[in-house]
């Protein structure tokens, strides 16, 4: 088991205002005591109990902190430091203010395939130095690329939140479903063995939203998007394709492949002629109708997510209805057990004490049939005596 700081973090940082939070984990900004550098306090609340699904297991937490202590790229966020105490494990991680890279696209008024690249080439490093450690994120997704500073002329994108991420040993068969639906690869929908592959697919997913702001999956609901994903249902849809080069197209095809094993990799990818070609057609989408475009698909993926968190939620809502009624049902026959042994106890000491009076009378008899057995044993040694006499005098 892995040893964390069992000291009070804010001993030695700062703690600033809240830059984000999950399911059972919250970031807040911070600085460093003595030296006033500035990082990010990731506050993940520890799971008490086994059987609990409250907070993050033990386990879970030691995975994602021996992953983010292995690596050391640019492109990926770096753990600087680790506490912990009795309810939260605290990891102290480098500051990434400059916001969601798709939120600094939205508000370009124009993106050529060159810009697109030069971002997308970013997340390839920072994927093939994971892919180099056998480590598999299982988490690209939009929100999970952010920019080091967006207030400069080439941003730096860092890939952020290993919560999910996995070191892929050979011979060790693995699966889960996790992820976010939108993003996930058909082998994790359909629950088979998982790799490095899944990463690829996700990446996929990113470049064809990256060039379209459209999403290639995306269903009215949570299900027929998953249904999407598994017949990998979709199209380049000439309302967002059309000025897209087919160097870029072929890059996001050889990407969307169903079998894992004719998947792109990361080091084809890198190798691929739209990423490595040092010139590119510019293709510039002036049409003053992109940005707005952009905007809405976007607002329509968060919009489907809450709807899909809000049918999560209705879920859990009607499994905590069933709990309680089974908890009343548990407590009515608790409270008819009780009732029962008070009654059988009650009935024990009324047996206990008919015992005691059968036990007393069962002695007091078993004393007058020893008595009456006595006279009865001295009347017969007393006739057999008489009997005796009487035959001898006969024979004098």
């Amino acid at each position: 088991m892995s040893t964390f700081r069992q000291e009070d973090v804010e001993d030695h940082y700062e703690m600033g205002e809240e830059l984000g939070s999950g399911q059972f984990a919250i970031v807040r900004k911070c600085r460093q005591k003595g030296t006033g550098k500035e990082y990010a306090a990731k506050f993940i609340k520890k799971r008490r109990l086994s059987s609990s699904r409250r907070g993050v297991s033990r386990e879970e937490i030691e995975r994602e902190v021996n992953i983010l202590r292995e690596i050391r790229h640019p492109n990926i966020i770096t753990l600087h430091d680790i506490f912990e105490n009795k309810t939260d494990v605290v990891l102290i991680l480098e500051l990434v203010s400059g916001g969601e890279l798709f939120d600094f696209l939205a508000e370009k008024e124009s993106l050529t395939e060159d810009e697109a690249t030069q971002f997308l080439k970013q997340i390839l490093d920072g994927v093939h130095y994971l892919h180099s450690k056998r480590i598999a994120h299982f988490d690209l997704k939009p929100e999970n690329i952010m920019l080091l500073d967006k207030n400069v002329p080439n941003p730096r994108i860092k890939l952020i939140d290993f919560g999910i991420a996995h070191k892929i040993e050979a011979g060790n068969e693995f699966k889960n479903i996790f992820g976010t639906p939108e993003f996930v690869a058909p082998e994790i929908v359909n629950y088979e063995p998982l790799g490095l592959e899944a990463d690829m697919w996700s990446i996929g997913v990113i470049t064809y939203i990256l060039l379209s702001g459209a999403s290639p999956f995306l269903g009215e609901t949570k299900q027929e998007t998953l249904t999407n994903i598994s017949a990998v249902n979709y199209d380049f849809d000439e309302e967002y394709f059309s000025n897209t080069s087919e160097l870029a197209k072929d890059f996001i095809r050889r990407l969307l492949v169903k079998d894992p094993k004719r998947r792109m990799t990361i080091s084809q990818s890198l190798e691929h002629s739209w990423i490595k070609a040092i010139r590119r057609r510019n293709v510039r989408r002036e049409d003053s109708g992109r940005k707005p475009e952009r905007r809405r698909l976007k607002t329509a993926i968060y919009e489907e997510k809450e709807a899909w968190y809000r049918e999560e939620n209705e879920s859990i809502g009607q499994d905590l209805r069933r709990l309680r009624q089974e908890l009343h049902k548990t407590e009515a026959l608790q409270r008819q057990a009780q009732e029962e042994a008070k009654g059988a106890l009650l009935g024990a000491s009324g047996l206990k004490r008919r015992f005691s009076r059968l036990e007393n009378r069962y002695e007091a008899l078993a004393k007058q049939v020893a008595s009456e057995m006595r006279f009865v044993q001295d009347l017969v040694r007393a006739m057999e005596q008489e009997k005796q006499q009487e035959v001898e005098c006969g024979l004098r």
